[in-house]
């Protein structure tokens, strides 16, 4: 296997970029008015070089103030999502671990939907309550997830998915107490929406300017313990041996993930699959060397969460889909078939 150095992690995530640079296009072009895939670019490029004069008014309307906002919450969902499966996938030793599975997703929707209830006139309550809601959720499942001082394996997968389950059922609880055009909003959401506008009184650039500064932080902050992940890998013992703080690495990574997944839930509600697939696919793919992992993994859920969302708005059109139920409807099947794979 080639030795993985700076030059070949800027390769690798070069060629991914472009396929999501193809991804964004085709998504750019696609829906119920159709733009050629050569008006895509140059408007794109008129744009970028400040001609916008020359770009046609409808061109600039579909591209920019509908789809491009859509992409760009597809692509800050799809990165914080993967980053956030990895890096559970590693410190927990469990390629089952995810922020769905967990009960993270859950308990961020939760915090989201409480600011909704309690201060819906604030914008940064929600991604606030989403974060607190997701770094409780996962303190909780890893105290139940311990036995006899060492975190279990089966134990921890339980604790999430029966935290998960009360979780929701007060989302659900909670739900029951809204009117009927709120309710179904509400579900909507829930199950998966990236035309969540920006916060009332808030300039759009501003917003999205500060959710992808909140993904960077995250993201970086989980990337410098990529090598330690690689050592913990081999068990927590072992790490603390060979020089790695695992008190604090836990501490980055707990925070870290909790950040991304409250960020992404409070902008798009709860997407499943996303986190637990998209590692799996880079691992088979380029290893599991977390200084590629991480990196790749957020462009990789990028692509995976555009092209979901490209699905759904078009597949049935005019009705939309929630890209939560794309995501499920295409990761289970490929799960099922890696996970035959790994058993063959």
């Amino acid at each position: 296997m080639r030795p993985l150095t700076p030059k070949r992690i800027g390769l690798i995530c070069l060629a991914l970029g472009a396929a999501l640079f193809a991804v964004v296009v085709i998504s750019l072009r696609v829906g119920a008015f159709p733009i050629s895939t050569s008006d895509v670019v140059m408007t794109l490029v008129r744009k970028a070089i400040g001609h916008d004069g020359d770009i046609p008014f409808e061109f600039s309307n579909v591209i920019f103030d509908i789809r491009l906002p859509r992409i760009a919450l597809g692509i800050l969902v799809g990165a914080a999502l993967s980053v956030s499966g990895a890096s559970f996938q590693a410190l927990l030793r469990n390629p089952l671990a995810d922020p769905y599975v967990l009960g993270v997703s859950s308990g961020s929707a939760l915090g989201a939907i409480l600011s909704l209830a309690w201060l819906p006139l604030l914008p940064w309550t929600m991604p606030a309550f989403a974060f607190v809601g997701a770094l409780g959720t996962i303190a909780a499942v890893y105290f139940l997830g311990r036995r006899g001082g060492q975190l279990d394996s089966t134990t921890l997968l339980l604790a999430g998915i029966i935290s998960a389950s009360f979780l929701s059922a007060v989302i659900l609880f909670l739900m029951t107490m809204l009117s009927g055009h709120d309710l179904r909003g509400m579900a909507f959401w829930l199950m998966g929406d990236l035309t969540s506008p920006a916060p009332p009184g808030l300039d759009v650039k501003l917003w999205y300017g500060f959710l992808f500064v909140v993904l960077l932080i995250g993201a970086g902050a989980i990337y410098t313990t990529s090598s330690d992940l690689n050592l913990i890998l081999t068990g927590e013992e072992e790490a603390h041996h060979l020089g790695v703080n695992v008190a604090r690495v836990k501490l980055v990574v707990y925070v870290g993930a909790s950040l991304l997944t409250g960020l992404a839930v409070s902008v798009s509600g709860a997407i499943g699959y996303v986190g637990l697939l998209v590692p799996h696919v880079i691992r088979m793919m380029f290893g599991s060397d977390h200084r590629l992992l991480i990196p790749a993994s957020a462009i990789g859920g990028a692509i995976a969460v555009v092209f979901a969302d490209t699905l759904a708005r078009t597949i049935v059109a005019p009705t939309e889909l929630p890209v939560g139920a794309m995501t499920a409807a295409i990761g289970a099947p490929v799960f099922i078939y890696l996970l035959r794979r790994r058993l063959a």
